[in-house]
Protein backbone atom coordinates (compact mmCIF):
# COMPACT_ATOMS: atom_id res chain seq x y z
CA UNK A 1 0.00 0.00 0.00
CA UNK A 2 2.68 2.40 0.81
CA UNK A 3 5.76 1.27 -1.14
CA UNK A 4 7.75 0.26 1.32
CA UNK A 5 9.65 -2.33 -0.39
CA UNK A 6 11.12 0.76 -2.51
CA UNK A 7 12.74 2.61 0.23
CA UNK A 8 15.59 2.98 1.59
CA UNK A 9 15.49 2.01 5.63
CA UNK A 10 18.84 2.22 5.89
CA UNK A 11 19.02 5.60 4.46
CA UNK A 12 15.73 6.42 6.15
CA UNK A 13 16.70 5.41 9.84
CA UNK A 14 20.17 7.44 8.73
CA UNK A 15 18.65 10.47 7.92
CA UNK A 16 16.45 10.98 11.17
CA UNK A 17 19.38 9.51 13.58
CA UNK A 18 17.91 5.82 14.54
CA UNK A 19 20.05 3.52 16.22
CA UNK A 20 19.17 -0.12 17.26
CA UNK A 21 17.12 -2.83 15.02
CA UNK A 22 13.60 -1.63 14.28
CA UNK A 23 10.53 -3.70 15.15
CA UNK A 24 6.57 -4.02 14.88
CA UNK A 25 6.75 -2.67 18.69
CA UNK A 26 5.43 0.25 20.68
CA UNK A 27 8.92 1.08 21.64
CA UNK A 28 10.03 1.65 18.08
CA UNK A 29 6.74 3.23 17.00
CA UNK A 30 7.35 5.87 19.75
CA UNK A 31 11.35 6.34 19.01
CA UNK A 32 10.82 6.77 15.14
CA UNK A 33 8.15 9.32 15.43
CA UNK A 34 10.18 11.14 17.79
CA UNK A 35 13.00 10.72 15.54
CA UNK A 36 11.30 11.68 12.36
CA UNK A 37 9.60 14.75 13.96
CA UNK A 38 13.18 16.19 15.32
CA UNK A 39 14.73 15.46 12.01
CA UNK A 40 12.49 16.56 9.52
CA UNK A 41 11.04 19.94 9.47
CA UNK A 42 7.58 20.59 7.80
CA UNK A 43 7.92 23.14 4.92
CA UNK A 44 5.79 24.02 1.86
CA UNK A 45 9.00 25.50 0.07
CA UNK A 46 8.30 23.55 -2.95
CA UNK A 47 4.42 24.76 -3.23
CA UNK A 48 5.80 28.72 -2.43
CA UNK A 49 8.16 27.85 -5.44
CA UNK A 50 5.13 26.51 -7.84
CA UNK A 51 6.24 23.63 -8.30
CA UNK A 52 4.54 20.03 -8.59
CA UNK A 53 4.71 18.13 -5.59
CA UNK A 54 5.16 14.48 -6.27
CA UNK A 55 4.37 11.57 -3.95
CA UNK A 56 5.74 8.55 -4.85
CA UNK A 57 8.41 7.01 -2.73
CA UNK A 58 11.25 7.62 -4.39
CA UNK A 59 10.51 11.50 -5.12
CA UNK A 60 9.68 11.99 -1.42
CA UNK A 61 12.99 10.10 -0.39
CA UNK A 62 15.36 11.80 -2.77
CA UNK A 63 14.02 15.49 -1.27
CA UNK A 64 13.54 14.26 2.22
CA UNK A 65 15.64 11.64 3.04
CA UNK A 66 18.78 12.43 0.31
CA UNK A 67 18.87 16.10 0.94
CA UNK A 68 18.29 18.34 3.86
CA UNK A 69 14.95 19.22 2.85
CA UNK A 70 11.54 18.98 4.63
CA UNK A 71 8.30 18.83 3.54
CA UNK A 72 4.33 18.96 4.03
CA UNK A 73 1.87 16.35 5.52
CA UNK A 74 1.28 14.56 2.84
CA UNK A 75 5.27 13.63 1.85
CA UNK A 76 5.87 13.48 5.95
CA UNK A 77 3.28 11.02 6.54
CA UNK A 78 4.02 8.93 3.13
CA UNK A 79 7.64 8.65 4.22
CA UNK A 80 6.88 7.47 7.78
CA UNK A 81 4.19 5.22 6.34
CA UNK A 82 6.56 3.39 3.66
CA UNK A 83 9.10 3.11 6.51
CA UNK A 84 6.66 1.96 9.27
CA UNK A 85 5.50 -0.79 6.27
CA UNK A 86 9.06 -1.50 5.95
CA UNK A 87 9.01 -2.87 9.28
CA UNK A 88 6.03 -4.51 9.14
CA UNK A 89 3.58 -2.25 11.39
CA UNK A 90 -0.31 -2.22 10.17
CA UNK A 91 -0.64 1.23 8.76
CA UNK A 92 -4.23 3.02 7.82
CA UNK A 93 -4.14 6.61 6.29
CA UNK A 94 -6.73 9.40 7.46
CA UNK A 95 -7.92 12.27 6.46
CA UNK A 96 -8.22 15.56 9.10
CA UNK A 97 -10.32 18.53 9.02
CA UNK A 98 -8.14 21.30 10.64
CA UNK A 99 -9.93 22.93 13.51
CA UNK A 100 -6.91 25.38 14.70
CA UNK A 101 -8.12 27.77 13.12
CA UNK A 102 -11.72 28.57 14.54
CA UNK A 103 -14.94 27.65 14.26
CA UNK A 104 -14.88 27.72 10.51
CA UNK A 105 -15.62 23.83 8.89
CA UNK A 106 -12.63 23.29 6.96
CA UNK A 107 -12.78 20.80 3.78
CA UNK A 108 -10.37 17.31 4.96
CA UNK A 109 -7.04 18.21 3.52
CA UNK A 110 -4.34 16.72 6.57
CA UNK A 111 -3.41 13.89 6.24
CA UNK A 112 -2.47 11.89 9.14
CA UNK A 113 -1.64 7.64 9.84
CA UNK A 114 -3.25 4.99 12.48
CA UNK A 115 -0.98 2.35 13.37
CA UNK A 116 -2.28 -0.61 14.88
CA UNK A 117 -0.53 -2.41 17.14
CA UNK A 118 -1.94 -5.44 19.71
CA UNK A 119 -5.35 -4.80 18.66
CA UNK A 120 -4.63 -0.96 19.64
CA UNK A 121 -4.83 1.72 17.55
CA UNK A 122 -2.41 4.66 17.96
CA UNK A 123 -2.70 8.30 16.02
CA UNK A 124 0.85 8.68 14.49
CA UNK A 125 1.44 11.83 12.80
CA UNK A 126 4.69 13.73 11.38
CA UNK A 127 3.25 15.83 9.00
CA UNK A 128 1.70 18.49 11.57
CA UNK A 129 4.00 21.11 12.11
CA UNK A 130 4.82 22.87 15.35
CA UNK A 131 1.39 22.02 16.62
CA UNK A 132 1.82 18.43 16.53
CA UNK A 133 2.65 15.39 18.79
CA UNK A 134 6.39 14.27 19.62
CA UNK A 135 4.99 10.84 19.63
CA UNK A 136 2.05 8.63 18.59
CA UNK A 137 -1.10 9.14 20.86
CA UNK A 138 -3.72 6.46 21.80
CA UNK A 139 -6.37 6.63 19.68
CA UNK A 140 -8.70 5.99 22.82
CA UNK A 141 -11.77 8.27 23.68
CA UNK A 142 -10.36 10.46 27.04
CA UNK A 143 -6.88 9.66 26.72
CA UNK A 144 -4.27 12.18 27.81
CA UNK A 145 -0.86 12.17 27.30
CA UNK A 146 2.26 14.51 27.98
CA UNK A 147 5.52 14.28 25.75
CA UNK A 148 7.84 17.10 27.08
CA UNK A 149 5.41 19.08 28.83
CA UNK A 150 3.42 19.55 25.94
CA UNK A 151 -0.01 17.93 26.41
CA UNK A 152 -2.37 15.79 23.78
CA UNK A 153 -5.77 14.44 24.53
CA UNK A 154 -8.13 12.47 22.09
CA UNK A 155 -12.01 13.12 22.60
CA UNK A 156 -14.11 11.00 20.45
CA UNK A 157 -17.30 12.93 18.90
CA UNK A 158 -20.34 12.02 16.96
CA UNK A 159 -20.06 9.17 14.36
CA UNK A 160 -17.14 7.68 15.10
CA UNK A 161 -15.12 10.56 14.93
CA UNK A 162 -12.01 11.40 16.60
CA UNK A 163 -10.75 14.83 17.52
CA UNK A 164 -6.77 15.89 19.03
CA UNK A 165 -6.29 17.80 20.91
CA UNK A 166 -3.68 20.22 22.74
CA UNK A 167 -3.75 21.58 26.50
CA UNK A 168 -2.42 25.18 26.12
CA UNK A 169 -2.07 27.75 29.26
CA UNK A 170 -5.68 28.96 29.02
CA UNK A 171 -7.37 25.64 28.15
CA UNK A 172 -8.10 22.80 25.84
CA UNK A 173 -7.20 24.12 21.88
CA UNK A 174 -8.67 21.86 18.95
CA UNK A 175 -6.38 21.01 16.83
CA UNK A 176 -8.18 18.28 14.19
CA UNK A 177 -10.61 16.09 13.73
CA UNK A 178 -11.24 12.74 11.69
CA UNK A 179 -13.65 10.06 10.59
CA UNK A 180 -12.47 5.95 11.08
CA UNK A 181 -12.75 4.84 7.49
CA UNK A 182 -9.51 4.64 5.59
CA UNK A 183 -7.90 6.76 3.22
CA UNK A 184 -5.48 5.98 0.73
CA UNK A 185 -1.86 6.70 -1.52
CA UNK A 186 -4.41 7.96 -4.08
CA UNK A 187 -6.58 10.03 -1.73
CA UNK A 188 -3.06 11.99 -0.36
CA UNK A 189 -2.45 12.91 -4.19
CA UNK A 190 -6.22 14.36 -4.32
CA UNK A 191 -5.37 16.41 -1.30
CA UNK A 192 -1.94 17.39 -2.61
CA UNK A 193 -3.52 18.59 -5.22
CA UNK A 194 -5.58 21.19 -3.96
CA UNK A 195 -3.34 22.09 -1.39
CA UNK A 196 -0.78 22.81 -3.69
CA UNK A 197 -2.60 24.25 -6.52
CA UNK A 198 -5.59 25.75 -5.12
CA UNK A 199 -6.06 29.35 -4.64
CA UNK A 200 -7.61 29.38 -1.59
CA UNK A 201 -4.54 27.25 -0.01
CA UNK A 202 -2.52 28.45 2.91
CA UNK A 203 0.13 26.93 0.93
CA UNK A 204 -0.08 28.76 -2.10
CA UNK A 205 2.34 31.86 -2.85
CA UNK A 206 3.66 32.06 0.97
CA UNK A 207 6.48 30.15 2.63
CA UNK A 208 5.34 27.84 6.10
CA UNK A 209 7.88 26.38 7.57
CA UNK A 210 6.91 24.56 11.14
CA UNK A 211 9.30 22.74 13.79
CA UNK A 212 7.44 20.59 16.79
CA UNK A 213 10.39 20.50 19.68
CA UNK A 214 11.04 19.22 23.55
CA UNK A 215 12.02 22.58 24.78
CA UNK A 216 10.61 25.04 22.04
CA UNK A 217 7.78 24.86 19.13
CA UNK A 218 8.55 27.01 16.02
CA UNK A 219 6.84 28.69 13.19
CA UNK A 220 7.61 30.41 10.12
CA UNK A 221 4.97 31.93 8.26
CA UNK A 222 5.92 35.08 5.46
CA UNK A 223 8.26 36.58 7.36
CA UNK A 224 6.76 36.01 10.86
CA UNK A 225 8.92 34.17 13.15
CA UNK A 226 7.10 32.62 16.00
CA UNK A 227 8.31 30.67 19.20
CA UNK A 228 6.46 29.07 21.47
CA UNK A 229 7.87 27.18 25.03
CA UNK A 230 6.03 24.91 26.91
CA UNK A 231 4.86 27.51 29.26
CA UNK A 232 2.97 29.62 26.92
CA UNK A 233 6.05 32.17 26.30
CA UNK A 234 5.90 33.00 23.05
CA UNK A 235 8.58 35.23 21.14
CA UNK A 236 8.22 36.93 17.89
CA UNK A 237 10.25 38.29 15.43
CA UNK A 238 10.56 39.04 11.53
CA UNK A 239 12.40 37.39 9.37
CA UNK A 240 13.94 39.41 6.27
CA UNK A 241 14.41 38.40 2.80
CA UNK A 242 18.24 38.11 3.16
CA UNK A 243 17.80 36.08 6.41
CA UNK A 244 15.90 33.78 5.32
CA UNK A 245 18.36 30.94 3.91
CA UNK A 246 20.72 31.03 7.24
CA UNK A 247 17.35 30.97 9.25
CA UNK A 248 15.60 27.69 7.55
CA UNK A 249 19.56 25.86 8.05
CA UNK A 250 19.91 27.09 11.53
CA UNK A 251 16.44 27.14 13.03
CA UNK A 252 14.83 24.35 10.75
CA UNK A 253 17.39 21.78 9.56
CA UNK A 254 16.57 23.13 5.87
CA UNK A 255 19.55 23.55 3.25
CA UNK A 256 18.36 25.13 0.12
CA UNK A 257 20.17 25.11 -3.87
CA UNK A 258 21.16 28.14 -5.21
CA UNK A 259 17.68 28.10 -7.10
CA UNK A 260 15.39 27.52 -4.23
CA UNK A 261 17.46 30.33 -2.17
CA UNK A 262 17.38 32.85 -4.99
CA UNK A 263 13.81 32.03 -5.82
CA UNK A 264 12.48 32.35 -2.40
CA UNK A 265 14.42 35.80 -1.74
CA UNK A 266 12.13 36.84 -4.81
CA UNK A 267 9.26 35.96 -3.12
CA UNK A 268 9.83 36.99 0.07
CA UNK A 269 10.95 40.30 -0.94
CA UNK A 270 7.33 40.74 -2.84
CA UNK A 271 5.46 41.12 0.66
CA UNK A 272 7.73 43.90 2.35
Amino acid sequence: MWSGEELDLDAYLARIGYAGEPAPDLPTLRALHRAHVRAISFENLDVALGRRIPLDIKSVQAKLVGRRRGGYCYEQNSLFAAALERIGFEVAGRGARNRSRGDALTPITHALLVVTIDGEQWLADTGFGWQGPLEPVPLTDGARVEQDGWVFGVVAEAEGVHLLRSLRPEGWADLYSFAPHSVYPVDFELMNHYSSSHPRSRFVGQVVVLRPGSEVRRSLVRSALTSVRVDGTTEERTVGPEELAGTLDELFGIELDAEEAAGLLRLQSTEI
